[in-house]
């Protein structure tokens, strides 16, 4: 079976994800590739129909060892009828726990079928500069991984007889899923930094942030990405949220032998 067409469909704020799936996608030299951001919000279904020329590439962030509640909510908006689908997720360096098993059942449920999968380490997205986590992941060695992990899937792919069906295989995870009860806050603006430019608002994929005279974060809304904290030009933004701040020093003190990334062909 030859795909012709890649679907790249990720939910990547800080785009730690995104470089990832687009690195997998490489390394399976497609004809096409057609980039699905669901990052913003989506207004409408996507019905991929048979698609059975193309395969999609869906990456996501692990947040507590789950799918982020907004990514699960995007990602039940995708439809199919048999494509193959390789979940990806990825993760800053402690454990992806369910999230993994979590999107392949998301997927299979909306009719795609799990052919590959992987989990990936990025950039923790509460690290900084005092406390990094996973700091600079994914790097080289990770990008040459998830090349070959995409050549691997093509001659998977290849390899198989055309009057075949495709193969399913199994992903780590347990059902139910883990409970995960997600740290309240959000981060907050230096006023005499910020130029009110506004791109804290075009990153925030929850739609938590305004700029009028200032900028107004509603905690209620945010997810704790920091995609706004790490894209911010003056770094006006920061986070001081006595749990997250807990939780930073837990993962930089115990979370930093390198973990790798993990394929399932």
């Amino acid at each position: 079976m030859k795909t012709n067409k890649t679907k790249l469909i990720y939910f990547s704020p800080t785009r730690t994800t995104a470089r990832i799936v687009e690195e997998i996608a490489k390394g399976m030299d497609p004809d096409s590739v057609d980039h699905i951001d669901l990052t913003r919000p989506m207004s409408a279904t996507r019905d991929f129909g048979d698609g059975m020329d193309s395969i999609a590439i869906v990456g996501v962030p692990v947040y507590g060892g789950r799918v982020p509640a907004l990514a699960v909510t995007r990602l039940q908006r995708l439809k199919a009828n048999g494509m193959p689908v390789i979940p990806v997720v990825v993760y800053g360096n402690r454990a992806f726990e369910d999230a993994l098993v979590e999107v392949r059942d998301l997927l299979q449920q909306n009719g795609f079928i799990t052919v590959a999968a992987g989990a990936f380490i990025g950039e923790h997205s509460f690290s900084s500069e005092s406390l990094p986590i996973a700091d600079g992941r994914p790097d080289d060695k990770d990008l040459k991984i998830a090349f070959s992990f995409g050549k691997g899937i093509q001659r998977k792919l290849s390899d198989m007889d055309e009057t075949g069906t495709l193969p399913t295989i199994a992903v780590p995870g347990d059902t139910p899923y883990k409970n995960w009860d997600p740290p309240s806050g959000a981060p907050r603006t230096r006023e005499e930094d910020c130029t009110l430019c506004a791109t804290c608002v075009d990153l925030c994929p929850a739609g938590a942030i305004t700029v009028d005279d200032t900028v107004v974060t509603d905690s209620s809304k945010c997810i704790l990405c920091c995609a706004c904290i790490k894209g911010c030009p003056e770094q006006s933004r920061w986070i001081d949220v006595e749990k997250i701040n807990q939780i930073s020093q837990w993962l930089h003190e115990n979370c930093a032998d390198r973990k790798e990334p993990e394929i399932y062909l």
